[in-house]
């Protein structure tokens, strides 16, 4: 008898559950793909705007961040380490940060010059 059901139920319910999966992978790789494309577009925006208005490239780097947060999408290694995660400013060498190597420790020391922050990040000799 409990075999019966449990195949009635498998059987009942496995269409339904393969019909969900299909359309949430879609969906979510659709998604990504749009939220990763408005991502780098908000970069390369606040990049050519910054000459002309440092205001609007940190409003552009906060929409990215705030879009990436809400579709759960992650920013790439390159995007991370082009901003100020405390004031969302664009890092420019010598205007906006600046950068020092220590050859003793092996690390990349990355200053905000607007909120002071400091960053620290391990490279290899090659």
């Amino acid at each position: 008898m409990i075999s019966i059901i449990d195949k009635y139920l498998n059987l009942s319910l496995k269409p339904i559950i393969d019909y969900m999966k299909r359309r949430v992978q879609k969906k979510s790789v659709f998604r990504t793909k749009i939220t990763k494309e408005r991502i780098e577009r908000l970069f390369s925006l606040a990049k050519e705007d910054f000459k002309n208005n440092p205001n609007r490239s940190k409003k552009y780097i906060e929409l990215a961040r705030k879009i990436g947060k809400r579709y759960n999408v992650r920013l790439t290694k390159k995007q991370k380490r082009s901003f100020c995660k405390k004031c969302n400013q664009l890092l420019i060498p010598s205007r906006t940060s600046t950068f020092d190597l220590d050859s003793e420790k092996k690390v990349i020391t990355i200053k905000c010059l607007n909120c002071g922050n400091i960053y620290r990040y391990p490279y290899k000799k090659g």
